[in-house]
């Protein structure tokens, strides 16, 4: 519908017209046109090739650190920016590889032992979020509080940048964290490991990576906003390129390697094959897997889908909402395609959909033509992608990396208070520890605890008054008095000392527990036993029930 639309624009832009019965409303609806293909040509057509910019070098960079093959990332961008922009609604979201799941789909990998296996995943991932949309679920993040999300994103920030550093210093081998860097750190035959650290790793490489990522960082200081168009994480590519040509040029000591390379076959097209769908037939350990990184693939695209197209729309002058169950049937196609060709998982991304709307975007063409720039990149600019150093994608990560996880935003969460900070930390550390999965699940059990914390502590209000010659305590009952609250209630009534007055006043109350009401039911013969005066305002009597 979206070329349709542009191809009646162009059709009507250029029709003669003559002042007839009907002269007002064609100019009328000419006017209209007119003004919508300025729009695309002025605004739309110029962020998109910001927005390329921004997502060439993302796309490569997370198929990297998700150990998928490179050009998965780019299958990835091309769906994301063609399939999911004619589907969403969204006016200004972009859609493909988010770094948010590279880390998952690292594990995801490794457990599955096979790429085929990870791609059926992927795509098992996209049916799960049209279910989602389908049945109208799209609203499930609110139920998930702030510090355990942001626990998950920094925790993601922080293993993205630490996959990147052995990339960094042109390590050649596989083990930098468990096995290198650990002895040397141990002073485990430290001096031997050292000097093999600095055999495997590459001078030419850390020149080029530290330069690279001295310029994107001056770029984005002093120079992104006079040249708007062109992202500091394109500059590092371009600049990186040079460098590592001129390395190899006039250094040849130092040279970068073909492995320090990007590697993306230039037939690329000819890897592009249907998975084997009969594993999802299989009733064995690996279907159970596929299955099981579906649904955690599914769950985080959707969360960090739904999040991003929140903050975008904060930024759309237009105040357009995107429909989020609308936006998971979107992400869902996009994932089953993705998965199907061979491409990583998509999702709504927040750096390229803010990289739109800082560039002027108008509608939703920019996210579209995006997606054909990148496909044009597949198609005629292999060789030239084949130039670029994976370090230089590594030092975009880091950046990436360190935009989820800011000292800044971790000293906001901790100044919010222990409520906020202990979830966020808990999520962090078992995060990093065990897997994504579980870090998220012990993050929402300690927030659940801080909440039935304070839901225990809550409930009710005691007030002491002379009366006379007797005390008077008067319970306000809050809006909603739940069984959490029952064991505090109880123990304070049975604190009243004898010839005492209680009122308890349930008037402000909204909700009060069959469980409570039970309490202050049995509480009437108590309180006569007592010589206590008892009253109760807006409190209904229930029958208690007896157990033999």
């Amino acid at each position: 519908m979206l070329i349709v639309d542009v191809l009646n624009l162009w059709f009507l832009y250029h029709t003669p017209y003559t002042l007839n019965a009907e002269s007002s409303a064609n100019i009328s609806n000419l006017n209209k046109s007119k003004h919508l293909i300025d729009s695309l040509i002025r605004h739309d057509l110029r962020s998109s090739i910001t927005v390329f910019f921004v997502a060439l070098p993302l796309c490569l960079g997370i198929s990297l650190a998700s150990n998928a093959p490179v050009f998965s990332g780019l299958i990835a961008g091309v769906t994301g920016g063609i399939l999911v922009t004619l589907i969403s609604k969204s006016g200004l979201s972009v859609s493909g590889p988010a770094a948010g799941l590279a880390t998952i789909c690292a594990a995801t990998i490794l457990e599955l032992g096979s790429l085929e296996y990870f791609f059926m995943s992927v795509a098992m991932a996209g049916v799960i979020q049209i279910i989602l949309g389908i049945f109208r679920l799209g609203g499930f993040t609110h139920f998930i509080p702030s510090a355990v999300i942001k626990g998950m994103l920094a925790a993601i920030g922080i293993l993205l940048i630490s996959k990147q550093i052995p990339l960094i210093i042109g390590y050649a081998k596989p083990d930098f964290w468990s096995n290198q860097l650990f002895n040397i750190i141990t002073f485990d035959h430290g001096f031997m490991h050292l000097a093999d650290l600095y055999q495997t790793s590459s001078a030419g490489v850390f020149i080029t990576a530290v330069c690279s990522m001295l310029l994107m960082f001056g770029w984005n200081k002093y120079l992104s906003k006079k040249i708007s168009f062109l992202p500091g994480s394109f500059i590092a590519v371009a600049i990186g390129i040079l460098l590592a040509m001129g390395i190899n040029l006039f250094l040849p000591v130092i040279k970068l390697q073909p492995n320090h390379f990007i590697q993306v076959p230039n037939d690329i097209l000819s890897y592009i094959h249907l998975p084997d769908f009969s594993l999802l037939m299989r009733m064995d350990h690996t279907n159970s897997l596929i299955w099981k990184n579906a649904i955690l693939i599914g769950f985080v695209a959707s969360l960090e889908t739904l999040l991003s197209i929140a903050a975008i729309d904060k930024l759309d002058p237009y105040n357009r909402i995107t429909p989020n169950n609308r936006e998971l049937i979107a992400q869902g196609a996009g994932n089953i395609v993705s998965g199907l060709l061979g491409g990583i998982p998509i999702t709504a991304v927040i750096i390229r959909g803010s990289a739109n709307a800082e560039a002027g975007a108008k509608t939703k063409m920019s996210a579209f033509l995006h997606g054909l720039w990148l496909l044009l990149a597949i198609l005629v600019a292999i060789p030239l992608i084949n130039k670029i150093p994976y370090c230089i994608l590594a030092i975009i990560l880091v950046r990436t990396g360190y935009n989820l996880a800011k000292p800044s935003m971790i000293m906001d969460v901790y100044r919010q208070g222990r409520e906020q900070f202990f979830p966020f930390i808990f999520t962090v550390v078992a995060i990093l520890f065990t897997d994504l999965l579980i870090g998220v699940l012990i993050g929402l059990i300690y927030a659940i605890y801080f909440l039935f914390k304070h839901t225990y502590q809550a409930g009710f209000q005691v007030k002491e008054i002379n009366v006379g010659h007797h005390q008077k305590y008067i319970f306000d009952l809050d809006q909603n008095v739940n069984f959490l609250n029952k064991r505090r209630l109880s123990e304070a009534l049975d604190k009243i000392p004898e010839y005492s007055e209680v009122e308890i006043n349930g008037l402000e109350s909204q909700y009060i527990d069959q469980d409570i009401l039970e309490i202050i039911q049995d509480y009437r013969s108590k309180a006569h036993l007592r010589h206590v005066q008892f009253s109760t305002l807006g409190i209904k009597s229930v029958k208690t029930i007896e157990l033999h």
